[in-house]
């Protein structure tokens, strides 16, 4: 279980440190094997636990180890195709393995009658299993017939569950079915688990919830409050400020919709989070056009890969990590087809409180290998909108990363700029000569100028210029930076390795330009711990002081290099 964590910690001794939850040093916002050894498994991304749990299972039948493994998954999780294969590959090992499905209602209809409760605890209870292990057993003895009757009671018995619960799908997996189960009632869930615990092989509880049960604006709103900072308990207003410019994902939003009015061609496709992505507005709008594939991201690209081969612009809005799962299809299905798909990632860069499972730190370096890719890295909203506008009007991949947050306030124009593929700008150039240059990427340009404007004051200047895309890289603009300073500072919020400074690094070395001295300014070779935007940031050096260190550092090493020359 990865969302289903914060329960499972407040009943494993972890209550007492639950106000750090999510906070830098504090709680995980799920589960992590380093946090307590009541977490077998770490978890963050969809539909992994029964895979993991299978894991556990087998690895405890070869050590002779006592006890069952219990998976638990939401039924979002379930639409993933991971717990499928796991269904079926534990269904044909026939281990003594329990998977909780807990229904909220956003997959699995409900149905929770009387009847089927009363079924439920019957069929999981001891009186019907044993009847069901001493039939079997006595008509072993008769062979001619046995089979049959045993196969007839089968169809009796699954056709009485049919009718009754939804069932089917899993019992055809070789797991027994028990449920729907009320997972408000706890005395029923007693019982049933009660009765589980001694059944043998594979089973199923399904327990149906309500998704924000206790709190009455979660009820009313549960997709809201799936993921919330600080709130009012009592109207269940945030608590943060809400004044300022919208955040990235809401222009994201808007510039689609203003595309698709434009273009009929154009739709959208998200995997489970038309919210989260910003396409519940599309949704509205355009439901012809909208595509929710549920928690699928390998189904969505090449889905999204065969309404491209029919002439429409598809556009994949997906969270940077979780198109992660997805690089085969990225790779073979769209890239080596020469696939006109949009994808736009949010949540690129250092997202936060959700950690390093939710982090967005690789996109740069995994999309940029890739033939045919061109990867965009607005630095401000007024950047993304072209960038989308840019996209659609490209007849190959294009990737748009950008961060979770406020946009900076930039303004917007009426209409959108076509930009030049693989042209980026110098955005602050000093009136005399200066002594660095900083060639940003994305959203870092922000701290790149305030740490410009910073070394100003104590008498540095620097150039400060902006990438726009990761690939193909201005080369131009990389000599044009040279020929100003021979100290060059990279920024980005990525991982070094196969990132855009390393490209960066490639093309000096590959021009014999050993005069420049080069430094990579990103994330090193370590997973990004949970924490506030800001605080890992300065952790990293990736906020104006962080880069302004990194500036001083190279022209002090330039200054003693020359001292040492003369």
């Amino acid at each position: 279980m990865g969302n289903q964590a914060y329960a499972h910690k407040l009943l494993t001794g972890r209550a007492e440190r639950f106000h750090t939850l999510r906070q830098r040093g504090g709680l995980s916002g799920f589960t992590r094997r380093d946090e307590s050894e009541h977490d077998p498994f770490g978890a963050g991304h969809a539909s992994t636990s029964i895979s993991a749990a299978l894991g556990l299972a087998e690895a405890k039948r070869h050590r002779g180890e006592p006890g069952r493994v219990v998976a638990v998954i939401g039924d979002g999780g379930l639409t993933g195709g991971l717990a499928f294969e796991a269904l079926n590959h534990a269904g044909s090992l026939e281990r003594d393995l329990v998977v909780v499905l807990n229904d909220n209602g956003m997959f699995i209809s409900h149905n929770v009658g009387a009847m089927s409760q009363w079924l439920s605890r019957r069929l999981s209870g001891p009186t019907f299993n044993m009847l069901r292990r001493r039939i079997k057993a006595l008509l072993a003895n008769y062979p001619e017939f046995g089979e049959k009757t045993l196969h007839w009671m089968r169809r009796v018995v699954e056709s009485t569950k049919a009718l009754f619960t939804p069932g089917m799908l899993f019992e055809g997996l070789n797991f027994q079915y028990i449920g729907p189960v009320d997972g408000h009632d706890l005395e029923a869930l007693l019982a049933i688990f009660r009765n589980v615990r001694n059944l043998d092989g594979p089973v199923l509880v399904h327990v149906n919830t309500q998704k924000g049960r206790g709190l009455d604006c979660a009820e009313r709103d549960p997709t809201r409050f799936h993921g919330v900072g600080p709130f009012c308990p009592e109207t269940g207003e945030p608590l943060e400020d809400s004044s300022g410019p919208p955040s990235y994902t809401k222009v994201f939003s808007s510039a689609l919709l203003r595309e698709a009015e434009r273009r009929r061609d154009v739709v959208a496709i998200t995997a489970a989070m038309p919210d989260g992505t910003g396409l519940a507005a599309f949704a509205e709008r355009f439901p012809d056009r909208f595509y929710d594939v549920g928690i699928a991201e390998e189904h969505a690209v090449t889905f999204a890969a065969g309404l491209a081969c029919k002439g429409l612009k598809p556009v994949v809005a997906i969270y940077s990590t979780f198109l992660q799962r997805a690089y085969d299809q990225l790779l073979h299905d769209v890239c080596l087809q020469k696939l006109p798909v949009v994808f736009a990632l949010d949540r690129a860069g250092i997202v936060g409180e959700d950690g390093p499972t939710h982090h967005g730190l690789f996109d740069l370096s995994y999309l940029a290998h890739m033939p045919g890719m061109t990867v965009m890295a607005p630095a401000d909203e007024a950047e993304l909108v072209d960038m989308l506008h840019t996209a659609l009007e490209a007849d190959g991949p294009v990737a748009i990363r950008f961060p979770r947050g406020r946009a900076t306030g930039a303004s917007v124009a009426d209409s959108p700029n076509l930009l030049e593929i693989g042209r980026g700008r110098i955005v602050y150039r000093p009136l005399r000569k200066p002594d660095a240059c900083i060639l940003t990427v994305g959203a870092a340009l922000q701290a790149a100028m305030e740490a410009a404007k910073s070394l100003k004051l104590e008498g540095h200047e620097v150039v400060v210029a902006d990438a726009r895309f990761r690939k193909p890289l201005d080369l131009g603009l990389i000599d044009r930076l040279c020929s100003m300073s021979n100290v060059l500072i990279t920024v980005e919020e990525n991982v070094l390795e196969g990132g855009f400074g390393q490209a960066v690094a490639g093309y000096l070395c590959d021009k014999g330009m050993s005069g420049v001295r080069l430094r990579r300014v990103g994330v090193g070779d370590a997973f990004v711990p949970h924490g506030s935007q800001k605080s890992l940031r300065e952790e990293l050096g990736l906020d104006a002081e962080g880069i302004k260190a990194a500036v001083k550092q190279m022209l002090a090493a330039e200054s003693n290099s020359s001292i040492r020359g003369a």
